[in-house]
């Protein structure tokens, strides 16, 4: 057998997409429903069991008024975020592909799958915003939307890399984005949301569920045709980038907690808690490991100089 025929199929497309894209076929409208109030006496806003500080035994005493407020608190912020992320970060990535500007030539199957993920992503922010709009009239939640860390972190990244560099970094931000996207939204909608939210959410699953398909094959593709000093860029920046994915948002959570009332003790030891070295490496692991596979398939680690990284970092084993 010759090496050709050895070379994966790369397909790059979202299959179907004018069928199966929510932007082209949903029909929910995302309002919240009427009987809000009644929902949540068995549903939830966002699940709990991903907010391990609910179970502080101060915020466990308060009751389910007090749960309810700070996951809504959480939803918003998170749909805020995902408006952002979408526009300022996946976007972006899907635009270094369409107008040529990573540092290989890609098939125009890879660009024309990228403008059909654009469209989605432009959806995925509409209707993240919407959602975060009537949530926050519910509960009075102002001052947003404030400016996630994690995309505060990002853009930092972006800004203090070499201008020749900034592509392939959009790049993989996007990728890593996507891959991790996918897994958190299939967790959430485990749980039992208030319709409207579930709505919402499962549409933008089914959509992202694609995209990290397409973003794992177009880093494969990226990966086999980059050469070694782009390849060592390439995985520091990744190893970054997926670090920058599982810091605790410090500032908005010590604000979002304050404002639902929570005393200051109990918000230090909640931050405490959360933003320690073992604390994020754990996020970190467990919660990349869409991307860590991906990148498995690619034959990344196949590199002992990009292994012992990962394993210095406590993401894989050695």
């Amino acid at each position: 057998m010759n090496a050709t025929a050895l070379e994966p199929a790369f397909q790059f497309t979202l299959s179907d997409w004018n069928t199966r894209a929510s932007v082209r076929t949903s029909t929910h409208d995302y309002r919240l429903p009427n009987d809000v109030m009644q929902q949540l006496e068995t549903r939830h806003w966002f699940p709990p069991a991903f907010l391990p500080y609910l179970a502080h035994p101060a915020i466990e005493a308060a009751g389910r008024s007090l749960l309810h407020r700070l996951t809504a608190r959480h939803l918003v912020h998170f749909l805020d975020y995902t408006t952002l992320l979408e526009h300022r970060i996946v976007n972006r990535a899907v635009e270094v592909i369409v107008h040529g500007e990573l540092p290989v030539d890609v098939p125009l199957s890879m660009k024309t799958a990228a403008l059909q993920l654009y469209t989605d992503e432009g959806y995925h922010a509409l209707f993240s915003h919407q959602v975060a709009e009537q949530i926050a009239g519910i509960y009075a939640i102002g001052g947003r939307p404030a400016m996630p860390g994690r995309i505060t972190r990002m853009e930092a990244l972006i800004a203090r890399t070499a201008p020749e560099q900034r592509p392939l970094t959009g790049f993989l931000l996007g990728f890593v984005s996507e891959t991790i996207i996918a897994r958190e939204l299939l967790d959430v909608c485990r749980d039992n949301l208030v319709s409207g939210v579930n709505d919402m959410l499962r549409d933008h699953l089914t959509d992202e569920a694609r995209h990290s398909r397409y973003f794992t094959e177009a880093f494969h593709y990226l990966w086999r045709h980059l050469d070694p000093q782009h390849q060592t860029f390439a995985a520091t920046t990744l190893l970054e980038i997926i670090e920058t994915f599982f810091e605790a948002d410090e500032p908005w959570l010590r604000k979002s907690l304050r404002d639902a009332g929570i005393a200051d003790s109990t918000v230090h030891e909640i931050i405490d808690e959360l933003t320690t070295g073992q604390a994020n490496r754990r996020r970190a692991r467990t919660g990349s490991i869409a991307t860590l596979n991906a990148l498995k398939k690619a034959g990344f680690f196949a590199e002992p100089h990009i292994r012992i990284l990962f394993v210095e970092a406590g993401l894989i084993d050695g």
